[in-house]
């Protein structure tokens, strides 16, 4: 996939971050350019919300674009494998709000919300029980 054409508009320069939800939106715009039916994008820079000092990624829920940052995932030093499962954690937590589901209570669940990394490596890279049932319902 080739990258957005331009995602300065979402930058802002007193955090240094990307508004992630700015993002959602050029992925919006891009989604409707390109024959596929959802969206992830991928960013090697910070992202936040307003009101949170950042976020591993955001999607809409459910929608059909979400992105993730990989910026805060790379483990120091460097472990190929633990970047690759958060990446693979956060991007289907972040499908996962695509297709409905809501933040789980079950802490090794991969739509558990993580608020700090270590949330991210106690989670699976899978869905609980419970959130398999609403991904069928």
């Amino acid at each position: 996939m080739r990258p957005l054409p331009d995602a300065s508009e979402a930058y802002d320069s007193f955090r240094g971050q990307y508004h992630s939800t700015r993002l959602l939106v050029l992925l919006e715009k891009h989604l409707r350019t390109v024959p596929v039916n959802r969206m992830l994008g991928v960013a090697a820079f910070d992202l936040y919300v307003p009101g949170m000092n950042f976020v591993f990624g955001e999607a809409r829920c459910p929608g059909h674009v979400a992105v993730i940052s990989t910026r805060r995932l790379k483990p120091t030093p460097q472990n190929q494998r633990l970047f690759r499962d958060r990446v693979l954690k956060e991007a289907v937590h972040e499908i996962g709000h695509t297709l409905g589901l809501k933040h789980c209570p079950d802490t090794l669940c991969v739509m558990h919300f993580s608020e700090h990394i270590g949330d991210t490596d106690r989670k699976s890279t899978a869905f609980c029980k419970d959130c398999r049932s609403d991904l069928k319902a």
